[in-house]
């Protein structure tokens, strides 16, 4: 989740406590195309074509109608997306928190000004590695005068997040990723790389040793993540929780589906527009078989927010 001010910071933690049965964070899918052709990704495809300002707006309306608190923009590339600035100011309208998720390599001057204009309120890259191969071309190779621009240009918290068990090769690679972000004034995350389900992929000793590096010498949200489910999964134990994905968390795909998460596609797979209470309400109490060895950090977060809660009596 990218990184957000502590007023909106706030706000989520309020709407959680004190309702139940509302969105709390929502991936709203602006266009499946990318620019790039990560070999670990499938969240993308080469031919789609953006999904048209008027749609993407009716789903916004539809999302602050329902109460919900933060809106992240994907892909795809978000920032293909010819309205994207356009996007951003008309969550903000609606208002609730608008922040965007970014590979990074169409960031100008230009764009950062118009996402400042616009009132972004949080942007995230993912950086994998030093150099670029095959597998993922998102490096600090190809990215270090991007995040110089953002560092001298933009007006919202940057987030870079770094991912584990990608290759044995880009393990020592974490540390040099998240000493490069912390230079710029970023925060940083990390995350281990999940199979297409959404479950860990195993990692090395060399990598449990990186992970555990960086999360001992990192900030509260290492640590929390590492907390909340991240070390059970490392060492291969399942995690006890409540997935409030559908509920808490929405995934809506470029054909305007609610999913449970990118890596879910097709559950419970609902038009946005007919998705209502009764529908949260289902997907609050639905147990979801994935749960147990889930790495998707976003959806643990925002289910943390009802863990304090029985399972009758909460306020709605």
């Amino acid at each position: 989740m990218a990184k957000i001010g502590k007023r909106d910071v706030m706000r989520l933690i309020g709407s959680g406590i004190f309702t139940r049965y509302r969105p709390l964070l929502t991936h709203l899918t602006v266009t499946r195309y990318c620019n790039l052709d990560c070999g670990y990704c499938n969240e993308f495809d080469k031919v789609s074509k953006p999904v048209p300002f008027d749609a993407l707006k009716a789903r916004i309306d539809r999302l602050a109608d329902l109460g919900n608190v933060i809106v992240t923009l994907t892909g795809g590339e978000p920032l293909t997306h010819p309205d994207h600035a356009g996007i951003i100011a008309h969550i903000r309208r609606r208002g609730m928190v608008a922040t965007t998720i970014t590979n990074g390599f169409l960031l100008t001057v230009e764009a950062i000004e118009a996402m400042n204009a616009a009132g972004l309120q949080g942007l995230q890259i993912s950086i994998d590695g030093d150099k670029p191969d095959e597998i993922s071309k998102k490096t600090l190779k190809s990215l270090r005068g991007k995040l110089q621009l953002l560092a001298d240009h933009a007006q919202f918290p940057v987030n870079i997040n770094s991912v584990l068990g990608m290759s044995e090769e880009r393990t020592a690679e974490a540390i040099i990723v998240r000493d490069v972000a912390l230079g710029h004034g970023f925060s940083h995350t990390i995350g281990v790389l999940h199979e297409g389900d959404g479950t860990l992929a195993a990692l090395s000793e060399t990598q449990r040793a990186v992970y555990d590096r960086v999360v001992a010498e990192g900030g509260t949200a290492h640590r929390f993540n590492r907390w909340l489910f991240q070390q059970n999964l490392i060492d291969n134990k399942p995690n006890d929780w409540h997935c409030r994905a559908g509920s808490r968390y929405l995934y809506i795909c470029e054909d305007g589906l609610v999913h449970y998460c990118s890596q879910r596609r097709g559950e419970p797979g609902v038009p946005l527009e007919r998705y209502g209470r009764e529908d949260i309400a289902r997907e609050f109490e639905t147990r979801k078989s994935c749960a147990p060895f889930c790495t998707v950090s976003c959806v643990h977060q925002i289910s943390a927010m009802d863990r304090w809660r029985s399972a009758k009596g909460a306020l709605v």
